[in-house]
């Protein structure tokens, strides 16, 4: 029997579906991955940091990295950069670039880009954000987001919303006027959205009015699901949960978080323990495992088949073949980061005329301070990759 669309595919295998395997769907099994449904062919969903390239491979359950050394990947890169250029083609290079570097590494999902404002210089990931402006996020992010979603694998937008500082990450409460939210801090976010149909947000770490944005329904639900239709995914930051009834009954699909306890998720067994008490309708949980399907079809991580009759027929998921196999660290891709990086510089004063540097001319060129020897290709720790050419 064929199944036709995604909305009857996604309600089909959904009903095949135990309490125990949808929860198994919408938490962490690993530090970078869901959990599957081996029974129906449900894969888990692969994820990685970036946005500078694809992050090196970690263990499934601690922060130590895997030790093979075929994971070198093109250094591309960070927002900053992109955001010097001022070139919307360009922008969508990169985004491919960086897309076909995270199929070929095997991953569903990049944890990129970060489009907050860069309100504060002491915001520790200012480094993977585009600028203090909203009109140029907006229209740099659009054609990134549809650069790497071009090859088969999802953009995950973050951090929404208004995670801004450093001081109190976590925790900080933000408080903010209607118009400066609207006017400066979500525009890039509906952006993405609306035009480039990214299939994946990520909630943030702080509060927004006294609640968690990776529990806030005014957040989450009234302005991204509501007012802007946003039908995709959404992924908590790592450890952006606290509340297991404020999260199952929040439009947020997967928890993830920095430690290896899976199960004592908020949204792994005291989830299962509150639905089996009757504090939790199961149709919240239905909703996520949909938003969840409906992901891997959009990125063709599966399809999704039936056999047999209406009185026996089986609904199960398969590897759809027509998905992009990717590739990493090749030339081709070398060559546009070094074009996004020619493009970024920004001379604003050239006194003397000393640029550009004549070769015949210049026999010693000092270069001096800690960028003289800095590896960058690090990041903050959160975008570490392995870098063959720094």
């Amino acid at each position: 029997m064929l199944l036709n669309g995604y909305e009857e595919k996604v309600e089909a295998l959904t009903a095949e579906l135990s309490l125990r395997e949808k929860i198994s769907m919408i938490h962490g099994a690993g530090l970078f991955r869901t959990g599957g449904v081996e029974r129906l062919g449900i894969p888990p969903i692969k994820m990685s940091d970036g946005p500078m390239g694809v992050r090196f491979e970690f263990h499934n359950d601690n922060w130590g990295r895997v030790g093979h050394l075929d994971d070198g990947v093109t250094y591309c890169p960070g927002n900053s950069a992109i955001a010097a250029t001022w070139n919307r083609k360009l922008a969508e290079k990169a985004g491919t670039v960086l897309g076909e570097e995270a199929r070929g590494r095997g991953k569903d999902m990049i944890l990129a880009p970060g489009i907050n404002i860069m309100r504060t210089p002491l915001c520790g990931r200012n480094f993977e954000y585009f600028s203090e402006d909203p009109y140029l996020i907006s229209e740099l992010a659009v054609p990134l987001v549809t650069g790497i979603e071009s090859a088969d694998v999802s953009a995950c937008v973050k951090h929404f919303a208004l995670n801004n500082q450093e001081t109190e990450r976590n925790w900080v409460n933000v408080e903010i006027e209607e118009r400066a939210l609207r006017e400066i801090y979500l525009p890039g976010f509906e952006a993405v959205v609306k035009r480039a149909k990214t299939k994946a947000v990520m909630g943030a770490y702080n509060l927004f009015r006294e609640q968690h944005c990776c529990e806030n329904k005014e957040l989450l639900g009234g302005i991204l699901r509501d007012e802007w239709g946003f039908d995709g995914v959404i992924v908590s930051d790592w450890g952006g949960v606290h509340n297991t009834n404020a999260a199952a009954e929040s439009p947020l699909d997967i928890e993830m978080s920095i430690f290896n306890n899976f199960d004592d998720y908020c949204m792994a067994e005291p989830l299962i323990e509150a639905v089996e008490a009757g504090t939790i309708d199961e149709a919240y949980i239905d909703r996520k495992v949909k938003n969840i399907l409906r992901f891997m079809l959009r990125i063709k991580m599966i399809d999704i088949v039936s056999e047999g009759a209406d009185d026996d027929k089986k609904v199960y998921a398969v590897r759809n073949p027509e998905r992009k196999k990717g590739s990493y660290n090749t030339a081709a891709h070398r060559e546009i980061v070094l074009d996004t990086a020619r493009e970024s510089i920004v001379l604003l004063k050239n006194e003397g005329n000393r640029l550009p540097l004549v070769p015949e001319t210049l026999h010693k060129l000092l270069v001096i301070g800690d960028n003289a020897a800095k590896i960058h290709s690090c990041g903050g720790g959160s975008a570490e990759i392995d870098a063959l050419y720094e």
